[in-house]
């Protein structure tokens, strides 16, 4: 049997957590498989098999999955996808950059994952920068003085390269996001606002990462309400009080200290408003995807995962009936 086929428990799932009435019934649920196999922290990876990360998406309801480490590509892909009634909502490509802007390889490291996406029939290319050490250690706390930031010229490379990748990713049928992150040149609020006003939005939209953007100083409700349709795809994860304090106060070497230390935890169990941001999207009729996002766990992977559904599929009928938490 390939390795990839799909058990039938988890060919089985997923549309069941629909519910008449569920508020967004046009946006997507997907997940984010970082949560079994961090890609850049090795110490991290659970070392579960491709196959068997795809199975329990499937089983736990999820519609769809971002490009996960060690995942097959092209038609093998379309394939193990397919037997499991999955899409692939995306693919993330991480570019490198300095003060200066993106590294030399950027424009290649781009067209590479917007293959890996094309090939799949996968739909969304998530766009985002590397961490870079000048920031990993600042974030948290990047809006405060002596924080490195983009040249000019280093706004310029940025934008140039995004929507270069942009247009070509177009010409392909897929829509490009941009996706701002904690410990990189584009994490704070103002960050994110500069970059959405000097970009093309029919060529270049935002996944607003509601994690992210606490880290980096700002609150979700508020920015959603800000950039409005610029937002066309969201990452959904939560952040531990504690830690998030920690990171904030210095007391923490960086942000890649505070993921080891549980930084993002399941939904609900954090400082997110997650009631006010699915209010929100409801009020302005959004209908992409909704990523639920973790990127390390105290227990096993699948039960994160499964906690992260079904407290999104809450969220959705009390927003749907009308009710708050």
């Amino acid at each position: 049997m390939n390795a990839l086929t799909a058990s039938s428990t988890a060919q089985r799932a997923g549309p069941l957590l629909r519910r008449a009435g569920d508020a967004m019934p046009s946006a997507s649920i997907g997940a984010v498989p970082i949560l079994w196999n961090n890609v850049d922290i090795v110490d991290l990876r659970h070392g579960t098999e491709p196959a068997t990360i795809l199975d329990e998406i499937a089983r736990i309801g999820y519609e769809g999955t971002q490009l996960g480490l060690g995942f097959p590509e092209g038609d093998a892909l379309r394939t193990a996808l397919a037997e499991r009634n999955l899409r692939l909502a995306e693919v993330y490509a991480s570019l490198r950059a300095t003060m200066d802007g993106p590294t030399d390889d950027a424009l290649a490291v781009g067209r590479e994952r917007l293959r890996l996406l094309h090939d799949a029939g996968g739909e969304v290319l998530c766009l985002a920068l590397d961490s870079s050490p000048a920031r990993e250690e600042r974030a948290g706390r990047a809006s405060t003085s002596g924080t490195p930031t983009l040249t000019e010229d280093g706004w310029a490379g940025l934008l140039e390269v995004i929507e270069a990748i942009a247009r070509e990713a177009r010409d392909l049928g897929h829509r490009t996001v941009f996706h701002p992150h904690a410990g990189t040149f584009v994490e704070t609020p103002a960050e994110v606002e500069r970059f959405v006003g000097s970009t093309n939005a029919d060529l270049v939209g935002i996944c607003l990462d509601v994690g992210h953007l606490i880290v980096g100083g700002g609150d979700p409700v508020s920015m959603l309400t800000v950039l409005g349709e610029r937002v066309t795809h969201i990452h959904l994860k939560d952040v531990d009080r504690g830690v998030l304090s920690r990171l904030q106060a210095g007391d923490l070497p960086g942000f890649g200290a505070a993921i080891r230390e549980r930084l993002f935890t399941e939904l609900g169990a954090g400082v997110l408003d997650l009631d006010g941001v699915i209010a929100t999207l409801v009020a302005r009729d959004y209908d992409g995807w909704l990523m639920v996002e973790q990127d390390s766990c105290w227990g096993p992977p699948s039960e994160s995962a499964a906690i992260g559904r079904r407290i999104l599929g809450a969220a959705l009928r009390r927003a749907g009936s009308g009710l708050s938490r």
